[in-house]
């Protein structure tokens, strides 16, 4: 699957401290081969070089949280 920028998604990364959290897609980053890695940005931080495989989209009810916090 292919995301785009400003897009919610959950990442899947045992090794990461970001592990099953809801970020942004900040960054779309094409690499040589054609595929593309994302940079994600958490509430605490960021993650780099994440790819396709490594996130899902945010449902809907994580969406929803995500703007009730921003008008609070």
């Amino acid at each position: 699957m292919e995301f785009e920028e400003d897009d919610s998604v959950v990442l899947h990364d045992k090794h990461s401290e970001f592990d099953g959290e809801t970020g942004t897609i900040t960054q779309v980053v094409e690499t040589m081969f054609g595929d593309a890695t994302y940079t994600v940005s958490f509430e605490d931080g960021q993650e780099v070089g994440i790819s396709a495989d490594q996130l899902d989209p945010a449902d809907e009810a994580d969406e929803a949280d995500d703007d009730t916090d921003a008008e609070a």
